[in-house]
Parts: structure tokens; C-alpha cells; sequence
């Protein structure tokens, strides 16, 4: 591959990320790559694992499977100086996923669930929605095993909607 394409790729992805205004996970970033068939899944590790490398992006793993990406300040410099190279059809077809997707993509970029052990070998379990990087709802749990601690992050992803709802009525 030359390395001409590989320099388009990167600037693809740091144009995604730096459009969007939250962190968008790695399989909403790699399922529009994929689909349009822009590159292979290979060759987008590459050059995700580059960028990371190059501190242009910033890689947040949790214990719950999903990977947060985002630009960084160095990134976002760097696209400044390279934007032009990505040409207009594809800033076009970026810019109409995001438009379309935004809400999705926002939604699910926005409920954040890992956990972690502490020294007293049971598990902290840190729950959040966020909402243009402040916190609407933040939630911190002891469970006693790690398996209790995997279920109660799966279970925020599937109801934090219905516990934030059920918080705001009893609270307010």
C-alpha cells in the first residue's frame, strides 16, 4: 500500500473524530470505515494503533469491551495542516453519516460503564451518562465478585434510561 493512502486513512479518521464532540467508541469509527470499504480491518489497526502511537489519538479501554477514541490536541493540529488531502467526497460522506447517525452515535458514546478491583479485592463499578462531557448521572457501586461487577455495567448499558428516569422522579 502506498504510503499516500495510508496518510488519507489517518486523516479520514482524525476527521471523524474531530467532528464529533464526544468520544466515539471503536466499532462506531471501524463499522463506517468498513462499510464503505475504505480500507480493510487490517490495515485499520495499523493505522489506529499509528495514530496512537503518535499521540494524535487518544485510546481509552474499559473493562467492558468498548474502546473509546478521540483526537488530541496535537491531532487536531495536524489534520489543520493536512484537511485538504482527504478530498471533498469523503468529507461529504463523513459529514452526512455523522449528521445522520449523530444522536446514535451520541447516545451510545455517551453511557460509560467499567470497573476496577480494589485493594480489598472487591470491585468498584463506575456507571455515568454524559452529555457534552458533563456528567447528568453518576453512579459508584461495591459489588463483591467480578462477574457481579461485568453484569451491572451490562445492565447500565441496557437500562440507564429507565434508572435515570426512575432518580429524576424520586429526587425531584
Amino acid at each position: 500500500m502506498s504510503q499516500e493512502l495510508f496518510t488519507l486513512y489517518k486523516l479520514i479518521v482524525l476527521y471523524m473524530l474531530d467532528k464529533v464532540r464526544f468520544k466515539m467508541t471503536y466499532s462506531q469509527l471501524c463499522s463506517f470505515i468498513l462499510e464503505r470499504e475504505y480500507t480493510s480491518f487490517i490495515t485499520l489497526q495499523q493505522i489506529l494503533s499509528d495514530l496512537r502511537d503518535t499521540e494524535l489519538i487518544e485510546v481509552d479501554e474499559c473493562h467492558t469491551n468498548r474502546t473509546y477514541l478521540s483526537i488530541t490536541a496535537e491531532g487536531r493540529k495536524t489534520l489543520s495542516y493536512f484537511k485538504d488531502r482527504i478530498g471533498k467526497a469523503i468529507t461529504a460522506d463523513i459529514d452526512s453519516y455523522l449528521a445522520e447517525n449523530n444522536l446514535e452515535l451520541k447516545s451510545e458514546a455517551s453511557v460509560t460503564a467499567d470497573y476496577l478491583r480494589t485493594a480489598g479485592g472487591d470491585y468498584t463499578v463506575s456507571l455515568s451518562v454524559r452529555e457534552r462531557e458533563e456528567a447528568l448521572v453518576s453512579v459508584t457501586l461495591s459489588v463483591p465478585t467480578e462477574q457481579l461487577a461485568e453484569n451491572v455495567c451490562e445492565s447500565w448499558y441496557r437500562k440507564n434510561q429507565q434508572i435515570y428516569k426512575y432518580l429524576v422522579e424520586e429526587l425531584f
